[in-house]
């Protein structure tokens, strides 16, 4: 099965009642969570540029701590020095409702993939009993090793997040920057939640240890449709429904190559 037909058959999969009724809860859940902190951090954002710009235009004392990293501190004199004329100081606390915006998106991102963490047992399920009944799971993922592998890959992403912050203010590498560390966390919690969900370790090594190339264009071509501002929330059980049916397929070679021996 090439991937046009992988394809066909996980939109197929996903328009379906069973598969439907799955996809509404990572949408509902986290609209209510990112409804609550959208406003939380734009709120924070908007008093504390308030704050700054009444203080810059009016010619009072605004402390900066010379110890912190030396971007912030030429960040914060730029801040001052625009904030001295009112019209950028207007344009700048309108930017932060822009920045909000971008940082509840990769929060709604990071927020639908830990939900349908929960969620891919059930849809293992469903297409094993529709699709691949005659194949044997034998799954080695663990409450335990589940965990593990978020919070480490929750870890590495904040950590690109913070090596990242010089490249922040570069044009064009910038965005690469700053995608590049939530791809990580997309890839790793995705395929591994997918993986173990399905597979043995021996198989996971045999699959995807050996030619991992495969799925990570995959999880890439997913995180690029999850650009598009909180697409994720509503069809992240479709990135769960595509990649069980490719580690299906390879898991269907695996298991002819075996009965042939």
């Amino acid at each position: 099965m090439n991937e046009i037909e992988i394809l066909k058959r996980s939109f197929e999969d996903f328009f379906t009642g069973s598969i439907l009724k799955l996809a509404f809860i990572p949408l509902v859940v986290a609209l209510i969570i990112l409804y609550i902190m959208f406003f939380g951090v734009v709120g924070f954002g908007y008093e504390s540029l308030q704050l700054l710009a009444n203080s810059a235009q009016s010619g009072g004392e605004v402390l900066i701590d010379e110890t912190a990293p030396f971007y912030i501190v030429w960040f914060t004199y730029l801040l001052i020095f625009f904030f001295k004329y009112s019209f950028v100081s207007t344009f700048a606390i309108t930017l932060i409702y822009v920045i909000g915006a971008i940082f509840v998106f990769h929060l709604g991102i990071i927020f639908a993939l830990l939900i349908i963490g929960f969620l891919t047992p059930s849809v293992v399920k469903i297409l094993h009993k529709k699709h691949y009944s005659k194949l044997e799971l034998t799954p080695f993922g663990t409450i335990t090793n589940a965990i593990t592998n978020a919070l480490k890959a929750i870890f590495v992403m904040l950590f690109l997040y913070i090596l990242f912050i010089p490249l922040y203010f570069i044009p064009f590498i910038n965005i690469l920057a700053f995608y590049l560390p939530l791809y990580y966390f997309f890839h790793k919690l995705l395929n591994f939640d997918v993986a173990s969900t399905i597979l043995s370790k021996e198989q996971y090594k045999e699959i995807y240890k050996k030619n991992p190339i495969p799925f990570r264009f995959r999880t890439l071509a997913l995180y690029f449709i999850s650009t598009v501002p909180f697409i994720t929330l509503f069809i992240a059980v479709f990135y769960v429904v595509y990649l069980c049916h490719a580690y299906f397929i390879e898991l269907e070679k695996i298991q002819r190559i075996d009965e042939v021996l």
